[in-house]
């Protein structure tokens, strides 16, 4: 899978502009959180320019390209939702190698070597767990199994 495919899946999970008060990330727009990011005007943001964010700020720092092409989205996908560093630890958990969150030759060549749909299974397993165990679970919960259940249905 390529940037612009995954980013085409990904805009269909995050949607639009959303202020809601229970969200941690606050103001968000395609996904794009004022929490994350600060300096950027939310509510006038545009397709390109988020597009661009992913790209940079997910798709390249966890080194898609060099992984899988079957595990690509789901890392990245972890990656918007959880954070870089946390998406990679995912990674790392799931091909037992030491998890400290950066993505290095270790972790390249487990992901290379490993089943890609036994990746998938067990980095999707570790998401879900994590995601139960937040205090947003039940305000959030069901859109985030549904997300993850909908990502493991089109590897």
């Amino acid at each position: 899978m390529d940037f612009n495919t995954a980013f085409s899946i990904l805009i269909g999970h995050e949607g639009g502009y959303v202020n809601d008060p229970a969200d941690p990330g606050g103001e968000t727009k395609f996904g794009i959180s004022k929490r994350a990011y600060p300096d950027v005007d939310i509510a006038n943001l545009t397709i390109e320019q988020a597009q661009a964010i992913y790209k940079k700020d997910y798709w390249d720092a966890i080194e898609a390209d060099k992984l899988p092409d079957e595990v690509r989205f789901s890392i990245f996908d972890a990656a918007v939702n959880s954070g870089v560093t946390q998406a990679i630890k995912w990674l790392q958990q799931t091909v037992k190698v030491r998890d400290d969150g950066v993505i290095g030759p270790v972790t390249l060549n487990a992901a290379i070597y490993t089943n890609p749909y036994k990746i998938n299974g067990v980095y999707n397993g570790i998401r879900l767990r994590f995601m139960t165990s937040l205090p947003t679970f039940s305000n959030f919960g069901r859109g985030w199994s549904k997300r993850i259940a909908t990502n493991l249905i089109n590897v």
